[in-house]
């Protein structure tokens, strides 16, 4: 019986366990919260999820809702990308100091921090000069909005019985001694498998163990998140889109419209996801005291920023610091003794949300683990198979990482001239900068399950080094 430890039940870690599952495996799935619960607001799911989440047998079904994107504006209305049928709610393109009027040599830094309760460099900057109307986008690359608690009850109906959930665990350690099975701990009790996943999120106390150089470092901005239940949300004005975003001084909002939902003859789900940004670390205030300030900072934005902090209340806020993981690990699949230990999602590769991928990436390397270990065997076998998973991820996810922040750099800008340069980089050149960054992130593919490298239990182990063959090449 092959056996597989799965440490955190995030995105990637519910979606990891029940891939091995269904490829076959006993899981054990170790989460240190009380209960399994989703986070609260929604995710964006981008065409290279969906397909990720229906290679493992997953179906979103009416569950999600069409994002198109709805223009960017800035927050005294004014258009600086008119709506189309590519791009989302979070979105924007891969750019470089250059295309923000800057010198190589001298990246754009953020001025984190508030003064005076607002954040800093927040006055008014005047419209650049346009000759020609905004441009809308054109690649017809839709993503789906879908409530954080929908998709967490998908993950968790695909995780089968092969599962033994374990909730109140706080692994705090990890053994890769090579001569040993991989296994992790609390101090009191430890758990041995063939296969031991990493998926406790973007400050992952194991990632440390693995990768010491592999830090999450903040990106110099809070994001704020909640999901305005159908029964409190506002009807939005005339002339707002279902879904949109508005840029303004080191600060972000962006909205997106969650269908209805009927179960019974009874409205059970919709209402409207909004996510915002504010420069500088999270508050330290109570969750009530940071949503009266989100209030006070947005009071002169165009709609619907102000109607939708009216409509949301304390409970329905979710704030996160953005963070990335510097210097990705060189190897996310590592063997130890017969087995190995693999990293997925934020606890391998946290990017910033600006490329609203975080969850998509995550269900890719759940798919990709799946696939490759459906026919694994322990010893040599699984070790390969560790190392094709490195080859086929991280050249990925290293390279939207990095779109990611260049991204942030563009949608963060703050000081009069850089908001200034930003706002007329995507008036005149976004069909190209966002649609590029668009291809970049949906451009991947599910493989096909991986035929055994191994002969089958009871008849011996492939020798280290043999070559593998493997059932399709995906876009990694």
């Amino acid at each position: 019986m092959r056996t597989a430890v799965v440490v955190g039940a995030g995105v990637a870690g519910l979606a990891t366990a029940g891939a091995l599952a269904r490829s076959g495996w006993q899981v054990t799935l170790l989460e240190r919260g009380e209960r399994l619960r989703g986070l609260g607001g929604a995710q964006l799911l981008w065409p290279n999820g969906l397909a990720a989440l229906a290679s493992m047998g997953l179906d979103l079904g009416d569950l999600g809702s069409p994002a198109p994107f709805g223009g960017i504006r800035r927050p005294d209305g004014r258009v600086l990308v008119a709506p189309g049928p590519a791009h989302a709610v979070g979105m924007a393109g891969a750019m470089t100091t250059d295309d923000l009027g800057g010198r190589p040599d001298r990246p754009i830094v953020y001025q984190a921090g508030l003064a005076d309760g607002h954040p800093i460099q927040r006055a008014p900057i005047e419209p650049p000069e346009r000759s020609a109307p905004p441009p809308a986008l054109a690649p017809p690359v839709e993503p789906v909005v879908v409530h954080a608690a929908d998709l967490h009850a998908l993950l968790l109906s695909g995780l089968g019985d092969r599962i033994e959930i374990r909730t109140g665990i706080q692994v705090t350690t990890l053994s890769a001694d090579s001569a040993d099975w991989p296994s992790v701990g609390t101090g009191r009790h430890s758990f041995q498998a063939d296969l031991v996943v990493v998926a406790d999120g973007a400050e992952s106390v194991l990632r440390r163990r693995l990768a010491p150089t592999a830090k999450a470092e903040p990106a110099g901005y809070t994001t704020w998140r909640a999901v305005v239940p159908w029964f409190r949300a506002p009807k939005l004005p005339d002339g707002v889109p279902a879904a949109g975003e508005m840029l303004g001084a080191g600060m972000r909002f962006a909205h997106a419209t969650l269908s209805e939902r009927w179960t019974a003859g009874e409205q059970t789900r919709g209402g409207v996801y909004w996510f915002a940004t504010t420069p500088g670390a999270p508050r330290p205030e109570p969750i009530g005291v940071q949503l009266t300030l989100l209030r006070r900072w947005f009071a002169d934005w165009r709609s619907p920023a102000a109607e939708l902090l009216e409509a949301t209340q304390a409970d329905d806020l979710v704030p996160q610091p953005a963070l990335y993981v510097h210097q990705v690990p060189q190897r996310l699949g590592q063997r130890v003794g017969g087995g190995g230990i693999v990293l997925v999602g934020d606890a391998a590769h946290a990017i910033t949300p600006s490329l609203s991928h975080g969850a998509c990436l995550a269900l890719e390397d759940a798919a990709v683990v799946g696939a490759l270990m459906r026919s694994a065997v322990p010893g040599a076998d699984i070790g390969i198979r560790l190392d094709e998973y490195t080859r086929l991820r991280r050249d990925r996810v290293v390279r939207l990482g990095r779109i990611a922040r260049r991204l942030d750099r563009l949608m963060q800008a703050q000081g009069r001239l850089t908001v200034a340069a930003r706002d007329a980089v995507l008036g005149r050149f976004a069909t190209a900068v966002l649609d590029r960054a668009v291809a970049a992130a949906t451009d991947w593919q599910p493989m096909a399950p991986a035929e055994s490298a191994a002969p089958p239990a009871g008849q011996g182990q492939q020798p280290p080094g043999a070559v593998t063959q493997w059932d399709g090449a995906p876009t990694g």
